[in-house]
């Protein structure tokens, strides 16, 4: 009878150390990767993950530790190094080419030559038969430009299967995806594990754990917390494991104690832009009302309107009908500086390109829309001094992660950057706060540090319109919730509703796909 030895790990670290000056990154991190499985690594920001990735690719080399690949000891000093070793990497930020074409994009730096020339027919033949195998949305002659987020990070992942990549490793993949999108993805990293790669998922998204991983490694301040099977692990064990306190992850909030009209909204319609494949207009005569004391929430599946009737009401876009008041007071013929100076405070979406200057220092970000009064400004001269003071005491309340108040503002993660901007806006104490995919890339304990001050924030008295991709985080914040579909408002449920069996989630999610109740 003959004896056949197991197949080694795909991937294997041990004992893996890794300090900045006097931070220790890794603190002695073992991780095993079976062959074939998608695992997690989970743990809140700045929990030593993206670390351990880096230096398992080669852009780090670690103080201390062994690395083995389909049990071949390795030791890489690029990136290149670990692909030509079957290993590849998404990263936060893609690395393409907008211009190009996908099968451009695909074998940049690894083309097909024939006769000393660009060989493109082997090219787009090879990339197709990639598309097709691995059912990707997506056809070689796409300008890569042209298409949705979600789609060009299957532009990345494609790349390294061109590559021959066995192991992919993707960083915090859904952070710019849709929830739709995030589906979409988890499809294709199924497909990719049943195929025979391996998949490690880096994440903070308990749901995205429990969706699609077979196994989980949680770090917690550059160490292991917990391993095991997903499947034998509850969301509260991972969510201990990753913050070292209890969490509860369902919480509802009492309801607010509503006052006087603060911000309504009467026939706004934008005709010039429409939803995507309806010829609808992407905002159709919308009305609503937000009252002092009160959380309205904007629940809808991404690209029905949120958006836009957030940015109509700021002022950075401009609207064909309706009206827009802040109290009693007209605002809509009013500019973006106008309406803050009114009483509006804005956490965009869009928080690299909207909602901070990512070039510039994070006191100078934390000090917009303070520059122009005291104490940050005496005799029309700024004063560093009390810029740096404000961005300090914004930072120490938030739990802002950064070297200082004069790091780049791109230094930070994203999520600390998210916490930096709401931190700014919820500062501002303007009567009227429109926050949009607030916990959007936060780990889960400032989650409930966020969702906190957003209840205290109304229970001060200010008006609040959320708009949020996380269903449950509707549910758990808003005093009223409004579901939006094709650029109307459909449908309208109060806090007794879904607080009790009267409407579930099922009811709005219902409403969020059309259908009548």
């Amino acid at each position: 009878m003959t004896r056949h030895s197991p197949e080694p790990p795909a991937v294997e670290l041990r004992g893996i150390v890794k300090r900045f000056g006097a931070l220790l990154a890794n603190d002695h991190v073992d991780l095993t990767v079976a062959a074939g499985e998608i695992h997690a690594l989970m743990g809140e920001n700045g929990a030593g993950k993206s670390t351990l990735m880096s230096i398992l690719y080669g852009l780090l080399r670690p103080d201390e530790g062994d690395i083995e690949v389909a049990g071949r000891a390795v030791s890489f000093g690029s990136a290149a190094q670990a692909i030509a070793a079957g290993i590849g990497m998404v990263q936060q930020g893609f690395a393409l080419f907008d211009s190009l074409s996908v099968v451009d994009n695909v074998i940049y730096g690894a083309e097909p030559t024939r006769r000393g020339l660009l060989d493109r027919r082997t090219a787009r033949t090879a990339v197709a038969e990639l598309i097709e195998r691995h059912q990707l949305r997506l056809r070689p002659g796409d300008r890569v430009g042209d298409l949705p987020v979600g789609v060009r990070q299957q532009v990345e992942i494609l790349k390294l299967l061109y590559r021959r990549a066995r192991v992919l490793v993707l960083d915090e993949p859904t952070a710019v995806l849709t929830p739709a999108e995030t589906d979409r993805l988890f499809a294709v990293l199924r497909d990719l594990a049943a195929d025979g790669h391996t998949v490690l998922l880096v994440t903070h998204k308990l749901h995205e754990v429990e969706a699609v991983s077979d196994n989980v490694t949680v770090l917690r301040d550059g160490k292991v917390t917990m391993r095991g099977p997903t499947a034998a692990t509850g969301r509260a064990e991972l969510a201990t494991a990753m913050t070292g306190r209890e969490i509860d992850l369902d919480r509802v909030y009492p309801a607010g104690r509503p006052g006087a009209e603060a911000l309504s909204v009467h026939g706004l319609t934008i005709s010039g832009r429409t939803i995507h494949g309806t010829g609808r207009p992407v905002l159709d005569d919308v009305s609503l009302s937000v009252r002092t004391g009160e959380i309205v929430g904007i629940a809808g599946v991404a690209g029905n309107g949120q958006t836009e009737l957030v940015a109509a009401i700021a002022g950075l876009l401009p609207v064909d009908a309706g009206s827009i008041l802040l109290g009693e007071r007209e605002i809509g013929g009013l500019g973006v500086r106008e309406r803050r100076s009114a009483g509006i405070a804005h956490v965009p979406e869009d928080r690299t390109d909207v909602g901070a200057a990512p070039v510039a220092r994070l006191a100078d970000n934390l000090a917009v829309g303070f520059h122009r009064m005291p104490p940050l400004l005496r005799r029309g001269l700024l004063r560093p001094a009390a810029i740096r003071e404000h961005a300090e005491r914004i930072v120490e309340r938030f739990g802002v992660r950064a070297s200082g108040p004069a790091a780049p503002m791109r230094t930070l993660s994203g999520g600390n950057q998210q916490k930096a901007i709401l931190g700014r806006e919820l500062a501002h104490e303007a009567p009227v706060l429109l926050v949009e995919q607030p916990t959007r890339g936060v780990d889960i304990g400032a989650v409930v540090g966020i969702h906190t001050e957003l209840v205290a924030h109304r229970d001060a008295g200010h008006a609040v319109l959320l708009v949020s991709a996380e269903l449950s985080e509707v549910l758990g914040l808003a005093d009223r919730i409004l579901v939006m579909f094709e650029g109307k408002v459909v449908a309208e449920f109060a806090k007794g509703q879904f607080t009790n069996d009267e409407v579930t989630v099922d009811a709005v999610g219902l409403a969020m796909a059309g259908v009548a109740l």
